[in-house]
């Protein structure tokens, strides 16, 4: 291995790896450094996403999702199911099986485009230095003329519920339930508790929802979130908004959990409690005090628009900086990174970077909501329609939800598009694509959209932002 790259990259996560790619496909001398083992000590690429996170998690939630159609949902279409089963290390085996392709399938990248792994532990020293520490511990220093931090974020704890991996978890160890468990508790009503929950209520356990704010899904749009809670809510989900965990303590096959709401101090008992109040920067041993690069009290890395740090050709990128922790927007970041110390223009809109719970239905967002045009004083207008009078929707029995769009009062340039819904992702990447092109509410309802379609949803919310929506009344006169 040689000690000298043009470009270090600290992290094979989404962020990483994609830098990393990019740098080497853009003609430059490129080791990425990846600390990841597995349970057998085995390296692995691809960082939380792809081994704890992303990947996973959506890999059983789908799993579920289909158990959960054989055992209650196929009766509607004349399907008739006598008894659905669920082999829950089945369901675990096909997670892992996609686990260990796509971690694999980064290996195979890294060789095509010239990328050198380096598996250990990285610090960033004085002088563009990196120090390699092997999980033997040996210890070496690769030189590097530009320097790319993108180690990513790990579950946050919290001391009233200490984690023990058996009976607590965090999000890591519920994909790792060996059983269904019969009771089910879930510390954050956020995307990963609310993600988590789904899959283990669609197969089978009361799950309770401990949540300490008051709004639910405070960064979605209120409208689109109070519908959220309602179809989540109706699915089994239970729920608690304002509800404060004071205590968690573990003690033979069951958890104890103590907490406080507006009635006084409750008590419950779960047979698994999965902690996800979210995620914190990954930043431990990661610089020397004299590299130049700052951190705020949060541990996020300080930059500039362009991923720069404070320190000359040393950039962070992903869940480690400012922003939402998101795979696509570190991907993005990567890209943006590479080119600029290849010498290229990038930059990145932040403004059209879509968010996805992958709850079912999907929860999906960009741009503005409701309430930030209105705290910003921004006159605008909105369209909604729903589902329900969606024909595609109705054939395929998954009608329950919204798509919300909002523009601009006088230009009608599209501000935020919201959706509660089936395939709510892919919808919302549609709006994406209109707003970096600036487009206005008009020219996606003058668009053509194939019928029958669950996108046409998109296209009646646009028309409806006007008045002009086609299947459904509309609230005001159409001019």
């Amino acid at each position: 291995m040689s000690d000298s790259y043009d470009v270090v990259v600290i992290g094979s996560g989404p962020a990483g790896y994609v830098a990393a790619i990019r740098a080497a496909q853009l003609g430059l001398k490129v080791a990425c450094v990846e600390k990841w083992l597995d349970s057998a000590g085995k390296s692995r690429l691809g960082g939380t996403c792809l081994n704890v996170g992303c990947i996973p998690s959506k890999a059983l939630l789908h799993s579920s999702h289909k158990f959960h159609e054989a055992a209650s949902e196929l009766g509607v279409h004349g399907i008739e199911v006598a008894s659905a089963s669920l082999n829950v290390p089945a369901m675990l085996a096909r997670k892992d099986k996609i686990v260990d392709q796509l971690t694999g399938g980064i290996t195979g990248l890294f060789k095509a485009n010239g990328v050198t792994p380096v598996i250990g532990s990285g610090k960033v020293l004085a002088g563009h230095k990196v120090e390699l520490t092997t999980a033997e511990g040996d210890v070496s220093v690769i030189e590097a003329a530009n320097i790319i931090i993108a180690t990513g974020s790990v579950p946050v704890e919290i001391p009233p519920a200490p984690i023990d991996n058996n009976l607590i978890v965090d999000s890591t160890g519920a994909l790792e339930f060996q059983s269904v468990p019969a009771r089910l508790g879930v510390i954050g009503a956020g995307v990963i508790g609310l993600e988590l929950g789904s899959v283990w209520n669609r197969c089978g356990a009361e799950v309770v929802v401990l949540e300490a704010l008051d709004e639910f899904l405070p960064m979605m749009d209120v409208q689109i979130a109070r519908e959220s809670k309602k179809i989540l809510s109706g699915q089994g989900l239970d729920i608690r908004m304002g509800a404060r965990v004071t205590g968690a303590v573990a003690g033979g096959d069951a958890v104890t959990v103590t907490y406080t709401d507006g009635d006084g101090e409750h008590e419950e008992v779960f047979d698994k409690l999965i902690v996800a109040v979210g995620r914190r920067p990954q930043t431990e041993n990661l610089l020397a005090g004299d590299s130049g690069v700052t951190m705020d009290e949060r541990g996020f890395i300080f930059v500039n628009d362009f991923c720069e740090t404070e320190a000359p050709c040393i950039y962070a990128v992903g869940d480690i900086v400012r922003g939402p922790m998101l795979a696509h927007k570190g991907s993005e970041e990567g890209v943006m990174v590479a080119e600029r110390i290849a010498g290229k223009h990038a930059e990145m809109n932040y403004e059209t970077i879509p968010s996805v719970i992958y709850t079912h239905p999907e929860i999906a967002a960009v741009g503005k909501t409701e309430q930030e045009l209105k705290a910003e004083g921004i006159e605008y207008k909105s369209g909604v329609f729903p589902f329900a009078a969606s024909g595609r929707a109705l054939a395929i029995n998954d009608s329950q939800g919204m798509v919300k769009m909002l523009a601009d009062a006088e230009s009608d340039r599209i501000l935020g598009c919201h959706v509660v819904g089936p395939n709510a992702a892919d919808l919302v990447q549609q709006v994406v694509i209109a707003m970096e092109f600036g487009a206005s509410s008009e020219d996606i309802g003058l668009t053509v959209f194939a019928h029958p379609t669950l996108s046409e949803a998109v296209h009646e919310a646009a028309l409806a932002v006007d008045g002009h929506a086609i299947h459904i009344p509309n609230r005001r006169p159409r001019k």
